[in-house]
Formats: C-alpha cells, structure tokens, sequence
C-alpha cells in the first residue's frame, strides 16, 4: 500500500550552516521526510554579513542532497544576530516577513515550527524575534494544524543567566506566557518526558511526549575507531562536543581536569566545538598544557573517530533538553558521565552506560570520571553496554513514530 505522501511546511529558529543541535535535527528531520517522498517546504534564517564569516563557510553533511530534492522549497527569512550570542540567528520582526502568506501560498497539510520560543524572541526576553507566535494565525484562519516542536529548555536558560532570585521572581508570570504562547499550537511535542512534566506544571497547554530526536545509530558507530583525528596517541581521553557557550558549562571541565590528572596523570580532555568562551577556554587551557586539547569544530570522519576513540564522553551542561550529543557517544561506544539535568537520566543509566554527577560540583564529576578510567572492567561493560542502550532512538524508528503522528492530525483536522 502507498503511502499518502504529505505537504509539510517547516518553520525553524536555527538551520545549517548555523551549528547547533537544534539545526543539526532540523537538517536531518527534513532529510528524513523527503526521501520518505513528503513535499517540504523549510522557512529558515537567512545568512547575511552580520554574521561571522566561518558561518557561512561551515561544511555541513547532505545540506546539498535535501536542496536538490525536487519536491523540497525553502525560503530565508530577515535574521540578525542574537543580541549576546552573534553566532546564531533571531528573525527579524513580522512587519519584514509574513509567515502567513507563505503558509497560504504553500498550502501545507501540517506545519511544524521548530524552536517556537526562539522565533518569538524568548532567547533576547522579547527584545528580538518574530514578534507573535508563528503559525498561529495561518492555524486560526485554516484549521491547518499547526504543531511545536520543543528543543531548548528556555526556562532553564533563563534560570541560568539571571541567577535563583531574579528567577523565582519571574517564576510568578512565566506561566502566564507559556500558557499564552502553548494555546497558539495544536500540540506541543516533548522528546523528553521530564521536560514535559516540567513544563505542563508551567501550564503548558496540549503537550505530548513523542521521542522525535534521534540519531544516525549507523553513522555513529563504534567501527568508527579506525578514525584516528591525533594519530598514536594512546592517552585515556575524554571528550566534550558542543558549543563553547556559558550555559554548556565548559569551564566546569576545566575546574574537573585537574582532580582527574592527579588520579590519571596522563588523562588527555579534548574540546570539540565553538562558541563565545572560546578565547577564556584556550586561556585557562594553557597552564595545562598538552593535558587539554581544545580542538575547535569538527566534521565528518574526524568527529565520528573523536566519538568512538574517547574513553569517556562528558556533558556538565544543566541546560540540556535530550542532548543529541550525548546520544550519539553511546551509539558509538562510549560510555557518557553528565550531570543531572531535565532528561539526561532517560539517557544515561548509572552503571549500565555511564555516571550522573551533581550538578555545579566539578569534585563529584571527577570522581564519576576516575572511576570509569580507573577500572578497565568498569568502562569496558559500560562500552558495551553503551550503544544497546540507545538504539530505540536510531533516527529512522524516531522519525516513524513521527510521520505516525503527523498522519493522525492531519486526519482529525480533515474531519473536523
């Protein structure tokens, strides 16, 4: 039987070349639908010269094969710069750009928006963004379904930045906008049921876990060992992949670093990513020498061998939502220590795959880590137990259960 191909508009906060894993999943999201013969239509930030130059020169895999898919249409909307973060994009206000007359035109099926919070302006507080919540009143005037796909766990930024006090203070009108802002949507999709139950107590309205984020489980593989990025270097590893920003936590790395060397002395951190902390990373590095790699972005081959030769892989992020790269460690044999955040304990089993530390404590971290290096049987159970842990959430079984879900609305909002 055929199945019944659909015409799915696509509206997102970050798409490549911008690097992040909320444009990364985009970038695969859409991949997924077109060979599955859906006809997308992506609305997606411009690139222009406000934005650093290595943006636009950034290799990003297959972004060349969706765009020639002839049932694929895109169009850039107006983007600047993100007030404190130039690296990524907000969209310009909708007196620049109509999102409705570009729903109109295409005449979607479904339309999923990709980051909601990010096109509104959550990121800048409301002193950047879309201006009001996109797709709403294309879904008011059509009864299209329109659909939020949750990636970032703003709430959590928020808290981050401003500290408990200014937090707890605006703890007391936050639900009011996430109440407003989760009406505009049919649903509102969670790949994490921790961050769903996190955000229904902030009345989020009509949201529903769907495990949407995988990833290539056959890309990210343990065989990917035979890629050496620094050959005939035998150190015990571990490893960070992620932007070099203050919210992933990177300078608690280097606050662990020298409590694992002086259990592993020969212990090798490399850093793999870029960001805004990147010239305080490479400052603090240097007192420890050739202890610390700080690498700087990584693609293709090179990152799939820096996955799969780490010994242990190390998040000390407490602002991940599912994070895609702690997945794609265990799909490739690495058992992962991270802290205690929204969701990473539906991804990291204490003792089976890997450790959970306490959040903001680099002495806990360290010793989740010594642990691991310290004890050969240890870490080669947990390596082997590392990628069957994961592989539910290889992306093709992700994106069925997806397209599923897709089919289901499109059909209630027909018969309505």
């Amino acid at each position: 039987m055929t199945k019944q191909t659909l015409r799915i508009a696509i509206i997102t906060g970050v798409y490549a070349p911008f690097l992040s894993g909320v444009g990364v999943a985009v970038h695969q999201r859409v991949r997924w639908l077109l060979q599955q013969g859906h006809e997308v239509f992506l609305i997606h930030p411009e690139i222009n010269d406000k934005y650093p130059k290595d943006i636009c020169e950034r290799p990003v895999l297959g972004l060349a094969e969706a765009q020639a898919f002839p049932n694929f249409s895109s169009y850039a909307y107006p983007s600047q710069p993100l007030l404190l973060y130039k690296s990524l994009p907000e969209p310009l206000h909708y007196r620049y750009w109509n999102d409705t007359e570009l729903l109109s035109k295409f005449q979607p099926d479904i339309v999923l928006v990709e980051e909601a919070g990010a096109m509104r302006g959550f990121y800048s507080l409301f002193l950047q963004g879309y201006g009001r919540p996109v797709g709403s009143d294309f879904r008011k005037r059509t009864g299209i379904p329109v659909v939020s796909v949750f990636h970032t766990d703003i709430v959590a930024y928020i808290r981050y930045y401003l500290g408990n006090y200014l937090f707890n203070l605006l703890l007391l009108i936050l639900p009011i906008f996430i109440k407003q802002f989760s009406e505009a949507y049919d649903v509102t999709f969670f790949s994490s049921l921790e961050q769903q139950a996190k955000y229904k107590k902030l009345k989020c309205q009509r949201s529903e876990y769907l495990p949407y984020q995988g990833i290539d489980c056959e890309r990210f593989h343990p065989r990917n060992i035979c890629y050496d990025p620094i050959p005939d270097d035998h150190r015990p590893t571990i490893l960070f992949v992620g932007r070099v920003t203050a919210e992933k936590n990177v300078n608690q790395l280097l606050d662990a670093y020298p409590l694992i060397a002086a259990k592993i002395p020969d212990v090798h951190l490399v850093i793999v990513g870029s960001g805004p902390l990147d010239k305080e990373i490479r400052r603090r590095a240097q007192k420890f020498k050739s202890g610390i790699t700080i690498w700087g972005e990584s693609h293709g081959t090179e990152l799939l061998g820096w996955f799969a030769r780490a010994d242990v892989f190390v998040n000390p992020s407490v602002t991940e939502n599912f994070c895609t790269t702690n997945n794609e460690a265990l799909a490739s044999g690495t058992p992962v220590v991270a802290v205690v955040a929204p969701s990473t304990a539906e991804q990291v089993s204490p003792g089976l795959n890997g450790f959970l530390a306490e959040p903001n404590n680099p002495k806990d971290f360290a010793q989740k880590v010594i642990a691991i290096l310290e004890n050969p049987h240890l870490k080669a159970e947990l390596s082997h137990r590392a990628r069957p842990s994961i592989l539910e959430f290889d992306w093709s079984a992700c994106m069925q259960k997806f397209e599923h879900r897709l089919y289901q609305l499109v059909e209630a909002s027909r018969k309505c």
